[in-house]
């Protein structure tokens, strides 16, 4: 029986959740360390590809290095993310220690070449083998490994975003669709905001997005709008998560040969789409501008940073990227997505570009992983607490409109999002 399902006095609740937050202390520490060699690697790397624009031809050849690599080590590895989350709900043969080498270096290769991928699928596989592996040294009874687990998940992405508390509410929060338990929230708090520290230690700095534009009270246009918002991103989010699992399936089906040919493909695919569209700006994060005027997440906050269809594109390089088996996460990406969806909307219905930027930028990825709270909090970490009704309607909207499929395949559903219970 799950220790959680047990009632517990104040005291052994006390105790209980106080030993939680000890184990998750090495969790932290280490995760927090090598999550900063990762952004400390992807910006190394960006930067190379950035100077060596030729690189991107080799992102076929470099499809086939990470397929060998997985194929020789990667075993159960392969499943990344839902891995970690079938592992907290019916733990088997648990998290490998492998899988944090093998992502952090599969990711960086994607990146190298002019992959489109992200970063957060990155941080939580190294926070949730971490986990994995303190657990075993420390012997962490079966029945509590899921807890450390989460741990490791929250301060992966508390500590790649700087956003601890909307870090560690996802954490619990993408377990399963409709029941989420925050009695536990303490641990995986305490694990995010500790790894989040450590990464801020070793000199490693989170972009800032600033919303400048000042709107007096609460605003009903606006509001409508945030709704409108809300609904957008959130059947961008499933679109992105329905695309990324066609390619996924296609590819497999259609591309005869040996298992290798998949990546090899997918990255002949990138290379000429990127030649097609005579632009490098959906290679890579997309975070920064890769030259003056760029399409980017930063550049998505100002009046004209963003072309019409910018959102379409990101998604389908980063479907295409991920789909034929490279690696990355698929967060950074939607929020470029979002960004850009924000930007041309806020344009067209003339209202702050930067706000509505915001809004995309957490909207999608609410819509696209079914957390809406987690993501209204990142909203206000990363942007400050002043717009919070909006971030809320924002996000919540898109996870009503996004329906119950999302970029994670692991993810329960405890009861319909309308109000139907699932068996």
């Amino acid at each position: 029986m799950n220790s959680d399902s047990k009632p517990l006095t104040l005291t052994e609740s006390i105790s209980y959740t106080f030993r939680r937050m000890l184990r998750s202390i090495p969790v932290a520490a280490i995760t927090g360390t090598l999550v900063a060699v990762f952004l400390w690697s992807l910006d190394k790397v960006t930067d190379i590809r950035l100077h060596h624009a030729w690189l991107l031809y080799l992102l076929p050849f470099a499809g086939i290095a990470i397929h060998l690599l997985y194929k020789a080590w990667g075993k159960e590895s392969e499943s990344g993310n839902n891995l970690i989350i079938d592992e907290i709900h019916r733990p088997d043969k648990g998290v490998p220690p492998r899988m944090a080498p093998l992502i952090l270096v599969s990711t960086v290769i994607t990146h190298l070449f002019g992959g489109s991928a992200g970063r957060e699928g990155t941080a939580v596989q190294i926070g949730g083998s971490m986990a994995q592996w303190i657990g075993n040294r420390l012997k962490v009874p079966a029945d509590e490994i899921h807890m450390i687990l989460i741990c490791g998940i929250a301060a992966g992405f508390g500590a790649v975003f700087g956003t601890p508390f909307a870090g560690a509410v996802f954490a619990v929060e993408v377990l399963a669709i409709g029941t989420t338990s925050y009695r536990k929230i303490l641990p995986p708090l305490f694990a995010a905001v500790l790894a989040d520290y450590v990464c801020s230690t070793w000199g490693i700095h989170h972009t800032v997005y600033p919303i400048r534009k000042a709107i007096g009270g609460q605003n009903l246009y606006l509001c409508a709008m945030a709704l409108l918002m809300g609904a957008a991103s959130g059947l961008c989010g499933t679109l992105f998560a329905r695309i990324a699992h066609h390619v996924k399936h296609l590819s497999h089906r259609f591309i005869p040969g040996p298992a290798w040919l998949i990546p090899f493909c997918g990255g002949i695919i990138i290379v000429l789409l990127s030649l097609l569209l005579h632009t490098s700006d959906y290679l890579g994060l997309g975070v920064y501008p890769q030259h003056p005027g760029g399409v980017s997440v930063v550049n998505a906050f100002k009046e004209g940073g963003a072309g019409g269809f910018s959102w379409w594109w990101k998604m389908l390089f980063t479907a295409i990227t991920l789909g034929t088996g490279f690696k990355g996460g698929e967060v950074t990406p939607l929020f470029f997505i979002g960004a850009t969806l924000g930007n041309t909307i806020a344009t067209l219905a003339g209202v702050p570009v930067d706000l509505f930027a915001g809004l995309g930028f957490i909207a999608v990825f609410a819509g696209a992983t079914n957390t809406p709270v987690a993501c209204t909090i990142m909203g206000i970490e990363l942007f400050g607490p002043e717009y919070a009704l909006y971030y809320t309607l924002a996000c919540f909207a898109a996870y009503y409109c996004s329906g119950h499929k999302g970029i994670y395949t692991a993810q329960r559903i405890h009861k319909h999002k309308y109000g139907k219970r699932i068996a």
